[in-house]
């Protein structure tokens, strides 16, 4: 896995130590610009991640990611929030799916909830992923969870190694959860932070006009329509319906 992180973005760019660390592959990882461009490096031996240095219970989070632009079959490169206990596993993810050069990468959002995942939604993405930076971002509140923005059959090319992913966008805008308190984000839900006041309850008209048309022009599965893997409807696909 190439990418591990807990991630957010702001108007001004700060350096990446401001608010994270290497979690495992230092000598995978390559600052530019004075930190505020981060490269991760995979190849045959190793990979590399890096996290948030602080645990949060509400915000929004985005990060501009480049993704490797050679034949990437095998290679993920992943955006996510996870919790911190492993007894009650929590998680969003943006997955990048690598594939052949030439053919079009896959972006694949997941969701675990204590502990139990399978929960993918899969979009062929309408832009080149790999040509320039793009901004992706998830927002976390009381009442909703926004993401915005071949199956495992073919072997990494490791001739093309190193794959490079770029990072950039390292500022925080999260409710961080105090040292002492990690167990309980009541506080988090606060309306001063702006990300939990009302009008980010739910979508707006065009906000769910345009979720609409993706799903419908660029998704291509949705775990909420496998009843083979899910035959119990999952609670929160009435919500993933723009109604």
């Amino acid at each position: 896995m190439l990418g591990r992180l807990m991630v957010d973005g702001g108007a001004v760019d700060v350096a990446f130590d401001v608010s994270y660390d290497v979690a495992w592959g230092n000598d995978h990882v390559l600052f530019l610009d004075q930190g505020r461009h981060v490269q991760l490096f995979m190849d045959k031996r190793s990979g590399a991640g890096f996290s948030s240095k602080l645990s949060y219970g509400s915000g929004f989070f985005h990060l501009r990611i480049k993704l490797p632009n050679k034949d990437s079959a095998g290679v993920i490169t992943a955006f996510y929030l996870r919790s911190k206990s492993n007894r009650y596993h929590d998680e969003l993810d943006f997955e990048f799916l690598g594939n052949k050069e030439g053919r079009p990468i896959t972006l694949q959002t997941n969701l675990y909830a204590n502990g139990k995942g399978e929960r993918e939604q899969r979009f062929h993405l309408w832009f080149d992923p790999t040509a320039n930076f793009h901004t992706y971002k998830i927002m976390w509140n009381e009442h909703q969870i926004l993401w915005a923005t071949d199956g495992g059959r073919t072997k990494t090319n490791w001739s093309c190694a190193p794959f490079t992913a770029d990072f950039q966008g390292f500022n925080v805008n999260g409710c961080a959860l105090a040292a002492a308190d990690q167990s309980s984000s009541n506080g988090c839900y606060a309306s001063k932070y702006w990300w939990n006041q009302s009008k980010y309850w739910k979508l707006g008209h065009r906000q769910k006009q345009k979720y609409e048309q993706v799903r419908n022009k660029y998704m291509y599965y949705d775990y909420c329509d496998d009843r083979d893997r899910h035959p119990t409807v999952p609670p929160e696909c009435a919500s993933n319906r723009a109604g």
